[in-house]
């Protein structure tokens, strides 16, 4: 263990100006035994620093390294586990507790007394030693004498120095010197010390032999202090000759400082008065046009904006520190706070006076251009209020309360004013849409701008079409809203009322654009600071613009974080709050008279909401439009769900053929119409959904009522109305409607054949009959040449039957299935010559089916029929010709 120790203070502690006072071999408790070093040290320079350092040997070589290091302060508990039995075992409280296992309890113990040692000595904490003996801890210092001793021990160790190389190589030559050096060290340190001895006294004789120099030199030294003394004296007068000169040095340097200083005052003073009268004076001229200026000229206006600019800016310079302490600084603020409060003022009465007088005197009503259907222009208002825009900004910056005030005050007569004139403009339109004669607006008893139709409709009746009077008195009408039928309207009277309604809608948009664009100049709501809106705020103000008291800044801060455009859109809402009641009475009425109107209408919105979201999604003519927009959308779906409940009502005659039915021809005006009206229209989706549902019931209520038909077959009901949707679904080429229209052709050739083939059973009925009965033989495996031996089908029953079927009899047979037929088929779809053309196919299909029988049943029989492939033809072609 000594050697150990050696090792570790030259390789570890000795680099580090460490000293290492104990030490003790452990490893880790209960982990896999990884031998280290604890080592207790202390450092060789002051203040002294006590560590414990943990060192383990290199698994590469036999070097020691340094590990981990713990500075004693930090230690607060040392248990040994057990006082009483040896056990290795022991805990180092620092940060966390380290468990250990030493070599030997010995070495604990050794280790632990250093420890308590370094505490006492160096540290003198309250370091706490469980389950350590008392009597190993006496044994450390058992009184003060040993206390003594061991201090002097460290003292030793403290005063002990290493030699140095030149000192072991000096020793090393001295030794080889002399042969018994080592073998008799008691001789040689004899030799050494006469050795010294003699070198001692040649010292005293060599000193004793130099006191003659000794003398001279006292000698030169007592008379070099005397010429010491003789300069002292001579730097005593020079130094307080220039104290003098230094005294009065200062006092010029004093004096220059304060001239210094004095001149700095003198041009600071110099700057701040420049400085009030540059941005604290206002001209007499500014002055005057603050307090008289004539706010009604040009001249005038522009001199009040630029004296407000001036004014604004003396009030908002920067001061400096102490400005606000001067009186004239004080008087010129008061000046200006006065000034602007008197034009504040003078500006706020005339701006209301403008307002008040505009909303009186703006008496032009649409009286003037009923023709027309126009909209008065406020462009000459904007354009004489924009001149007082930067003096509303002023005003903005300064007088926030007069400025909202005026807000309010401009917002509320422009209601009146575009109210008055909305509700004259909608007043026209609604007349103009119902008939331009007062009799006609009596009749429709339009009533301000409610918009709801009353009195008598019987005017409007008399517009209906005559013709199809028989087929559409069959069912009721499909589009017919209560008063009157959309499908009886000339179609003049729908492009009127769509002109209308478009110059309705352009008058708007521009007279909603060009206000709201003013407001945002006038206003200046297109910056960026932000105001409270005048609708935020409860009116209680009077007429002059003046508020009872400012909100809470909380309040203002709150409305303050709304957006630019938020604000220009609560003063449009009020400003035009009658445009949306308005649009939607218009809108009722229009789909009043005529429910096709709401196709015209939404095409006409979609566009107008499409452009101008183009131009401001969130803009209040966006929005107000959008609104509309969904009534009208609302209006178009209740229009659609009226066609197909009218249609599940539909009755139609037990005593006379069916023909095409009335939904069927109703669906085709409506899809004409409609691919008339939103040709490249924005909202084509609405429309194909409104197709599919509208076809959907067509086609099913088609099935419902050729299955209640009692007076026309099934089929031939079927195949009519089919054949209509078909054409018409070809002529008008909806591309979404591609697959109903293949359904419906499908729909017409299936009914078509079947009428057909049960229509062609009855002139040859028992010839039919009887060559079933064949191919029922054939079907049960007789042979087809031994047909003629069966008892009911051999060749005298054969000619039997074919004797009943002469040419005369079957094409009287034939003439009398035309008449049948074209009691069932109905002019309107011309359709006879199709059936009867397949007819005959059909008729010569069987002709060659019951010749082909006859062949391979009867073979060599010589039996045909009484009529000819072209007696057919003939028989047809002329039954045809004679109707």
């Amino acid at each position: 263990m000594t050697a150990i120790k050696h090792a570790l203070q030259r390789d570890i502690f000795t680099p580090n100006d460490e000293r290492l006072l104990g030490i003790v071999n452990v490893c880790k408790a209960g982990k896999k035994k990884k031998n280290c070093f604890l080592c207790a040290t202390v450092t060789t320079e002051r203040p002294v620093q006590v560590k414990v350092v943990k060192v383990k040997k290199s698994d590469k070589g036999d070097f020691y390294k340094r590990q981990q290091t713990w500075e004693l302060r930090d230690l607060t508990v040392v248990d040994a586990k057990d006082a009483s039995k040896e056990n290795p075992e022991f805990d180092l409280h620092f940060e966390k507790v380290y468990k250990w296992l030493a070599s030997s309890t010995a070495e604990k113990n050794s280790f632990i007394s250093c420890i308590w040692k370094l505490n006492q000595r160096y540290l003198r904490k309250k370091l706490e030693f469980v389950n350590v003996s008392s009597q190993l801890l006496e044994e450390s210092v058992p009184s003060g004498e040993s206390q003594s001793a061991a201090g002097g021990d460290e003292d030793a160790l403290e005063e002990y120095q290493e030699l140095s190389a030149r000192e072991e190589q000096d020793i090393e030559s001295m030794m080889e010197m002399c042969e018994y050096a080592v073998s008799n060290a008691e001789a040689f340190a004899e030799k050494l010390f006469k050795e010294l001895q003699v070198l001692d006294g040649a010292n005293i004789q060599s000193i004793m032999a130099s006191e003659k120099q000794v003398n001279i030199l006292m000698q030169l030294l007592d008379e070099a202090l005397a010429e010491v003394d003789t300069i002292e004296g001579k730097l005593s007068s020079y130094e307080e000759m220039l104290q003098s000169v230094k005294d009065q040095m200062d006092q010029i340097s004093q004096s220059n400082r304060l001239i210094q200083i004095s001149n700095t005052n003198n041009g600071k003073l110099l700057d701040e008065i420049q400085f009030l009268v540059n941005y604290m004076d206002l001209s007499k001229g500014h002055i005057r046009a603050l307090q008289d200026g004539d706010l009604t000229s040009p001249r005038g206006i522009e001199a009040c904006i630029s004296a407000s600019e001036a004014l604004l800016q003396c009030m908002n310079v920067a001061l400096r520190p102490g400005h606000e302490q001067l009186a004239a600084v004080n008087q010129q603020q008061k000046l200006f706070a006065e000034l602007r409060d008197t034009f504040a003022r003078r500006l706020t009465n005339h701006l209301n006076n403008v307002f008040v007088h505009q909303g009186h005197d703006q008496s032009s009503t649409l009286s003037q251009n009923t023709a027309e259907l126009t909209l008065p222009k406020h462009s000459p208002l904007h354009r004489d209020l924009l001149r007082y825009a930067k003096l509303m900004e002023w005003l903005k910056n300064t007088q926030r309360e007069k400025y909202e005030g005026l807000s309010r005050t401009y917002v509320d007569y422009m209601n009146r004013l575009y109210e008055r004139e909305i509700k004259d403009f909608f007043e026209v339109a609604k007349i103009k849409m119902a008939g331009t004669s007062k009799e006609a607006k009596g009749k429709f008893g339009l009533h301000g701008s409610s918009g709801k139709l009353t009195g008598s409709t019987s005017s409007l009746n008399k517009l209906t079409v005559q013709g199809s009077n028989s087929r559409r008195s069959q069912s009721s009408s499909l589009l017919d809203m209560g008063n009157m039928s959309a499908s009886d309207l000339d179609v003049a009277d729908r492009t009127k009322f769509d002109k209308i309604f478009e110059q309705v809608l352009s008058e708007l948009e521009p007279l909603c654009l060009a206000e709201q664009d003013f407001i945002s100049k006038f206003f200046k709501l297109q910056q960026h600071q932000t105001v409270l809106p005048p609708l935020a705020q409860p009116e209680t103000e009077d007429v002059d613009g003046s508020v009872p008291s400012r909100m809470p800044p909380q309040a203002e801060h709150r409305h303050s974080l709304s957006s630019e455009k938020d604000m220009v859109r609560l003063m449009m809402n009020k400003i035009f709050q009658s445009i949306e009641p308005e649009l939607n009475s218009l809108i009722a009425l229009g789909d009043k008279i005529d429910s096709f109107h709401s196709l015209y209408m939404l095409v006409k919105m979609s566009h107008h909401v499409w452009t101008a979201e183009n131009v401001d999604p969130a803009s209040f003519l966006s929005t107000t439009l959008g609104n509309v927009l969904v009534t009208v959308k609302r209006n178009f779906d209740k229009c659609i769900s009226s066609q197909i409940k009218q249609m599940e009502e539909v009755k139609i005659s037990k005593k006379s053929k069916v023909g095409i039915l009335p939904f069927v021809t109703r669906f085709e005006e409506f899809a004409e119409l409609a691919e008339t009206i939103f040709r490249n229209a924005e909202r084509r989706g609405d429309l194909d959904k409104a197709y599919v549902k509208l076809i959907r019931a067509v086609f099913m209520n088609v099935e419902k009522v050729a299955s209640e038909s009692q007076k026309t077959p099934r089929d031939v009901v079927m195949m009519e109305n089919f054949h209509h949707i078909f054409s018409t679904l070809s002529r008008l080429k909806i591309s979404c409607l591609d697959a109903e229209r293949r359904e419906a052709k499908h729909k017409y050739t299936d009914h078509l054949q079947s009428y057909v083939i049960n229509s062609l059973g009855q002139p040859l009925e028992k010839l039919n009959h009887f060559f079933e009965g064949v191919e029922a033989r054939v079907a049960q495996g007789v042979r087809e040449e031994e047909v003629s031996y069966q008892l009911a089908f051999n060749k005298q029953e054969l000619r039997k039957v074919i004797k009943e079927y002469p040419g005369k009899e079957v094409k009287k047979g034939l003439d009398n299935l035309y008449k049948k037929v074209d009691k069932h088929l109905c002019e309107e779809e011309s359709l006879l010559q199709v059936v009867w053309h397949s007819m005959q196919d059909e008729f010569i299909r069987q002709y060659k089916h019951f010749e082909g029988l006859i062949g391979r049943c009867y073979p060599g029989s010589g039996i045909t029929m009484e009529f000819t492939i072209q007696d057919i033809l003939e028989y047809f072609s002329s039954i045809a010709q004679s109707h």
